[in-house]
């Protein structure tokens, strides 16, 4: 009796399990960051689905199409296909219903902090509010204002209101933006607010000025998106997402009607709904599924979740109409497709981030060390962690652990920030010490060469060197080159100033500079990520180039009748890289010195070399071949065309050949299985 009892126990146990509206799953997606580098990557979950409600009480969902949570807890769910809102426990026990035989297709929903229900009715063409029992208490209708449009109709899909009771409505169809109705006078139009732009590519704005007007009236109307969904928060900022906005997908409007964020790469690519956490964290989700999560800045903190694969497994949807947060950070994101509300509930890590966002939020920064430091034992990877702690060190005045974490974070700006600091402690320091330092070789300097004037004459000791090796007189010619190119030229053709050991010389050494200036430049304007190298890659790269261009450039003057011989050529390119050796150490020297506010004389001093050896490239086609200004523009132009020809030949023959490769394999894998069987 014993053992049937527990059998009977046990499947009535699986039975409600099965039956229940709320199902308990694993976490069948994963979550991904972003670096300081930009790059998306793996970390551990943010969040973990912890049910669903399919139902409310023993009321099904029929066409759910908005939610909001109350100050009471509990879920406001318009439902347009049962014309009511339902009014649900987290748990999905039924609380009461609102709008029964008032509400015709409630599209969207919103419970304000005096507990007021505003709904937004698309076929009943008004807002009605009704006070948190449901009694209906105002309705607004389409307004009467001629700055609203006579033609223009008045779909209400979504509705927010601000604490004066003002309400921002978007309406479907409409293009000028959200609807402003202010309660008084039984509604006044306020006016359109935070309405969406559009741009004119290039091409479309000389489309539209070659082409009729009867062509033109055939393309397509660009015309601004409508806002897909909103959202207030409790500063009244109001936060809208559009779909079809690649650049500004996500805004964050403050009472101006001015966007507060700037563009990301990361913005979800069907934005269906947007909401905030307790710590104005962001957070959109994706009509498929995915939710993002962002700071107040806008940076991306998580993104998770996904589209079901068909297996019915919470925490994955099919479509989403709208999301929202509870007080414990509990996620609630609701599918109209499933008819499912799909709960989450946050992990530890991501309960400690919170925790320090809201610390740091408030100025708390040495409190939010501790919750960062265990977010940083759990993944020390997750800069957005080591950039936060970066701020907290350099408000403790620590400039030093700051230096250290922003660089973690990859922050150039915190990391700019810091280093100012350091520098400035450094310079009161030893500036002292450094100034004598400085005279003291400056007189040393000016002291040795009197002396060495005084015993070698005025050649000096490198002269004499130099004539005894000629190879070093020929690397000396460089710096003479440089400074004068026309002389520099005569010397390479008709003096025989140059040799393939010293253009070899020269290219070796502009390899090394190059690899010097990607690897170990200041952190500010490095480009590479910390630890990544490729040497070989680097080399080849340079010495491709520089031969192929030689070649194709000598290819042509010799058909252009030009006078210079390949090694000429060769060398006199060489000679052209001696700006870049001789300055590009001192810029990178520079560049691990200076803040982000002086990287200004980075980017000058490169492009300073850059136009020097461009102006010494030119000045050695025109007068290594004795061309005319006229030949040496073809010579290039035809030089470039060159270069593509043989770029598309290469590439050809390179898929050719991987086409070859894989068709031995094929026979040899199909030889080697006839034969094994």
């Amino acid at each position: 009796m014993k053992k049937k009892l527990r059998a009977v126990i046990l499947l009535a146990v699986m039975l409600s399990m099965i039956l229940s509206s709320t199902v308990i799953a694993e976490t069948p997606y994963k979550t991904y960051t972003v670096d300081g580098y930009g790059y998306v990557l793996e970390t551990q979950s943010a969040y973990n689905p912890a049910s669903a409600i399919t139902k409310v009480g023993e009321t099904s969902f029929v066409t759910p199409m908005d939610m909001a949570i109350g100050n009471d807890g509990n879920l406001y769910i318009a439902d347009a296909g049962a014309h009511v809102v339902m009014v649900s426990t987290v748990d999905g026990d039924e609380v009461r219903m609102i709008g029964e035989g008032t509400l015709q297709t409630p599209m969207g929903v919103f419970v304000s902090d005096d507990d007021k229900v505003y709904v937004a009715d698309r076929d009943a063409k008004k807002v009605f509010v009704f006070d948190i029992q449901g009694n209906l208490l105002n309705e607004y209708g389409k307004p009467d204002s001629p700055i609203y449009g006579s033609s223009m109709d008045f779909k209400p899909i979504k509705v927010v209101a601000n604490k004066t009771g003002t309400m921002y409505i978007i309406c479907e169809g409409n293009m000028n933006g959200i609807v402003q109705i202010s309660p008084v006078e039984g509604g006044s139009f306020l006016g359109y607010f935070g309405t969406n732009y559009t741009s004119l590519s290039p091409f479309q704005i000389l489309q539209r000025l070659i082409l009729t007007d009867a062509q033109r009236a055939q393309m397509l109307s660009n015309i601004p998106s409508t806002p897909t969904n909103l959202h207030i928060d409790e500063d009244g900022l109001i936060y809208t997402v559009t779909q079809g906005d690649t650049e500004m997908s996500l805004k964050k409007l403050n009472i101006a009607g001015k966007n507060m964020l700037d563009a990301d790469p990361y913005w979800a690519d069907l934005p269906a709904a947007v909401t905030t956490g307790q710590y104005h964290n962001m957070l959109v989700a994706d009509s498929d599924g995915y939710i993002y999560e962002y700071n107040e800045e806008g940076e991306l903190l998580f993104m998770f979740g996904g589209r079901d694969d068909g297996r019915q497994r919470i925490g994955l949807c099919n479509k989403v109409e709208a999301i929202a947060v509870d007080h414990s950070d509990r996620i609630y994101l609701l599918d109209s497709d499933k008819k499912q509300v799909h709960i989450f509930e946050p992990t530890e890590f991501t309960d400690l981030l919170h925790e320090s966002l809201y610390l740091f939020s408030k100025g708390r920064y040495t409190e939010s060390k501790e919750p960062l430091e265990k977010v940083l034992q759990m993944n020390s990877m997750f800069d957005y962690a080591n950039q936060a702690m970066g701020h907290a060190y350099l408000q403790e005045e620590n400039y030093t652990e700051a230096l250290k974490y922003f660089k973690l974070a990859k922050s150039a700006e915190g990391y700019s920030d810091a280093y100012w600091e350091v520098r400035n402690i450094w310079i009161r320091k030893y500036l002292v010490t450094a100034v004598i330092v400085i005279v003291l070789l400056a007189v040393g300097i000016s002291f040795y060469k009197k002396w060495k004037k005084k015993k070698y004459g005025e050649d000096g000791v490198p002269g004499r060197l130099s004539q005894k090796v000629p190879l070093l007189a020929q690397l000396k010619y460089g710096l003479h080159f440089m400074r004068h190119p026309f002389d520099g030229c005569y010397g390479v053709k008709r003096e025989g100033k140059a040799s393939f050991a010293c253009a070899n010389i020269l290219l070796a050494a502009y390899i090394l500079v190059a690899i010097i200036e990607k690897y170990f430049s200041g952190f500010l304007v490095k480009t590479v990520r910390e630890g990544r190298y490729d040497i070989v890659s680097d080399v080849g790269t340079v010495l491709v180039i520089f031969i192929g261009l030689t070649l194709c450039n000598y290819l042509v003057v010799t058909i252009n009748e030009g006078e210079a011989f390949f090694k000429e050529l060769y060398c006199a390119y060489a000679y052209c890289l001696t700006p870049f050796i001789v300055i590009k150490p001192f810029v990178v020297i520079l560049s691990n010195v200076l803040t982000y506010n002086e990287v200004f004389l980075i980017s000058f001093a490169n492009l300073i070399v850059v136009v020097w050896m461009v102006v010494l490239i030119l000045i050695s086609v025109k007068e290594m071949n004795n061309f005319s200004v006229k030949e040496t523009a073809k010579a290039l132009a035809l030089t470039a065309f060159t270069v593509l020809i043989l770029t598309l030949l290469v590439c050809i023959i390179y898929v050719l050949f991987s086409q070859v490769i894989d068709f031995v394999v094929s026979v040899l894998r199909e030889v080697v299985y006839r034969i094994g069987s």
